[in-house]
């Protein structure tokens, strides 16, 4: 699969009037109705459109998985190609009606630079210090467990996904925690999870204390927005189980403060990083069902994490669809002070 991005050719006028838009060629198809997640895998669509002449490469139009690029070698070839398939039926392809029209590539803006980003598989592919993944953390058994677990407790419905909270409850308003309002030890089902933190490699693993969770369901499709957990409202490690479906996390370091202050209150309140800023850092990694990932140090208090509000996911050479909900299970413990970490730029006890 390629990466780059294409868009529809500007249409030529003559005489104040556009010509016909199939008589504006190119070698590249924008293919609709077509795609991984309507099981039709990239070497059925390179096959099935093979017989017009050579295809370079069929790419992901977008995110949907339901649209992509069909690249030629040659103008003509995508001519013929667009000739007999466009608002047809096609046999070989599952009999979908393919939806055409010709595509060239987007040109790259300077300012919002690439817009994919590779993925990596593992943390030392990923390379950001604090930042661990450690595979198939719990067993298929104890997901299973786990989540008849929390789906016979109540959730809290938020606008797009689920949540429960134990230990503390999490206020999304503030993006911080009421110290004052305990609400008891963590759940007995997560025990044989903490026991697993607490054997793992990590150098101070023994001395771990964790004390509040928060269990989120994420229908397919539905993400997390760009942010730093609040410094001073956890502190410095940031366990994330996920269970069931998988997904791509991207983490982005700005290089500009990311903190400002609200005049209608006149505190200090953390900005979710706009898309209108260009100047990160950008990474992103795979998480596999039952992978714990621990967010610490650099990882925890610098960079921004998120999960892309996709559907389909490219991951290397494969393309992934989320087909089902993702359950993550993030444990973290309470802070009870101001942070005072290394990381002044990003911190709200700092700034």
């Amino acid at each position: 699969m390629g990466s780059t991005k294409f868009m529809r050719p500007k249409e030529e006028t003559n005489g104040g009037e556009a010509e016909n838009p199939r008589k504006l060629v190119s070698p590249n198809l924008y293919v609709a109705n077509c795609g991984p997640a309507v099981g039709l895998t990239y070497e059925a669509i390179s096959m099935a459109f093979s017989q017009f002449g050579e295809v370079r490469g069929v790419h992901a139009a977008d995110d949907s998985g339901t649209r992509v690029i069909v690249s030629f070698s040659s103008e003509g070839s995508a001519e013929s190609a667009f000739n007999a398939f466009n608002g047809r039926r096609c046999s070989q392809l599952a009999g979908r009606f393919l939806h055409i029209r010709y595509s060239v590539p987007r040109p790259s803006s300077p300012a919002r630079g690439h817009d994919f980003v590779d993925v990596s598989l593992t943390d030392e592919e990923l390379n950001i210090p604090g930042l661990h993944l450690f595979h198939d953390f719990i067993t298929p058994k104890e997901e299973k467990e786990l989540l008849a677990a929390v789906d016979s407790r109540p959730w809290i419905r938020l606008a797009k996904r689920r949540v429960q909270h134990y230990g503390y409850e999490f206020c999304y308003q503030t993006r911080n925690v009421d110290t004052t309002k305990f609400l008891g030890g963590l759940p007995s089902f997560v025990s044989p999870v903490l026991e697993r933190i607490l054997a793992s490699p990590l150098d101070d693993a023994a001395t771990i204390k964790l004390d509040q969770l928060t269990v989120n369901e994420y229908p397919p499709g539905v993400g997390l927005s760009p942010h730093i957990d609040t410094h001073s409202a956890f502190e410095d490690k940031i366990f994330s189980l996920s269970l069931a479906g998988p997904c791509i996390m991207e983490f982005r370091r700005y290089q500009e403060g990311i903190w400002q202050s609200d005049p209608a209150t006149s505190k200090i309140m953390h900005e979710e990083n706009p898309e209108s800023s260009t100047n990160f850092l950008r990474k992103a990694i795979y998480l596999p069902p039952r992978s714990m990932l621990l967010l610490s140090g650099e990882a925890r208090y610098a960079w921004n994490h998120y999960i892309p509000h996709h559907k389909v996911d490219n991951v290397k050479d494969s393309v992934i669809r989320r087909a089902s909900r993702r359950v993550s299970f993030t444990l973290r413990k309470v802070s009870t002070g101001p942070c005072c970490c290394e990381y002044g730029q990003y911190c709200d006890s700092q700034r």
